[in-house]
């Protein structure tokens, strides 16, 4: 479950290495709509038959700390329970795309737009997580800006740079020229390797010159190798829902070009730390 408010049980991010292993497993779940065929059921509420649940996952791989990265707050409630019942801690992040000016957040020709997470330390910082979260749709349809950002950002947050949509992508593929102000807080970078053309491109170089944290990461969409072309099709068909025509001959969209966005993937990569 989450720390409590007092703090002694408080997520120490300064030091992800309390996992144990190689990468860490970066979960989202379908209440995130459209990035995710994974639901966050009880395992007993699993069936052979049924989508495959982040909860059961962790339990048959003895995982005792799940971190959940979503999209909204959606599924937290049922997260938050479903981890307490099973006696495992829940990090909870939620991500955000994020300006620097968000009055320019709905311009296409806005190159600076990327995403961050924003991860709650304790059950103070869910709070602040959910204040940030309600600005960034009442004001902003779903966006921050860096300015309101500070101005909500308190110890009991944790700032994580993700590798995709990140601002290090935006600056090497669209050529934009984004560097975030992060006097406010210490972010961590998250390095992965999906095995997609352009994953070598990220710069380490930026991270280490500026001092930053660096962790390896796998994202996990779903389970097996073998169910990447259902999450794509899932994709394709949420996608079409909110008027993005997408399909599966359209190479490298979205993550399509690999099945490694899967719990399988980071076994084989975390096997001797299991």
């Amino acid at each position: 479950m989450l720390a409590v408010q007092d703090g002694k049980n408080s997520i120490d991010f300064n030091n992800w290495l309390w996992y144990h292993i190689v990468m860490l497993p970066l979960f989202k779940s379908h209440f995130s709509i459209g990035k995710s065929i994974l639901t966050l059921n009880l395992p007993s509420q699993c069936s052979d038959e049924g989508s495959d649940s982040v909860f059961k996952i962790a339990e048959d791989h003895k995982l005792d700390k799940v971190i959940l990265v979503e999209d909204s707050f959606n599924g937290f409630l049922q997260a938050k329970k479903n981890a307490e019942d099973l006696k495992m801690q829940l990090i909870f992040g939620i991500r955000f795309l994020i300006a620097e000016d968000i009055d320019e957040k709905l311009s296409r020709d806005n190159n600076n737009k990327h995403r961050i997470i924003v991860f709650a330390k304790n059950d103070k910082g869910i709070k602040s997580l959910y204040k940030i979260y309600n600005r960034a749709f009442a004001k902003g349809f779903g966006h921050l800006d860096y300015k309101f950002l500070k101005e909500a950002w308190s110890e009991d947050l944790k700032l994580a740079v993700p590798f995709y949509d990140s601002f290090l992508f935006a600056n090497l593929i669209s050529f934009s020229n984004c560097v975030p102000d992060f006097s406010f807080c210490k972010p961590t970078f998250f390095i992965e390797n999906n095995n997609l053309p352009f994953d070598f491109l990220v710069e380490r170089k930026y991270c280490k010159e500026n001092n930053f944290q660096i962790e390896k990461a796998k994202t996990i969409y779903y389970n097996k190798k073998n169910d990447a072309k259902a999450f794509q099709t899932y994709k394709c068909l949420c996608s079409r829902g909110f008027g993005r025509q997408k399909t599966l001959e359209e190479p490298n969209l979205d993550h399509f070009g690999s099945d490694e966005f899967c719990f399988e993937s980071w076994k084989e990569k975390n096997e001797n730390k299991l």
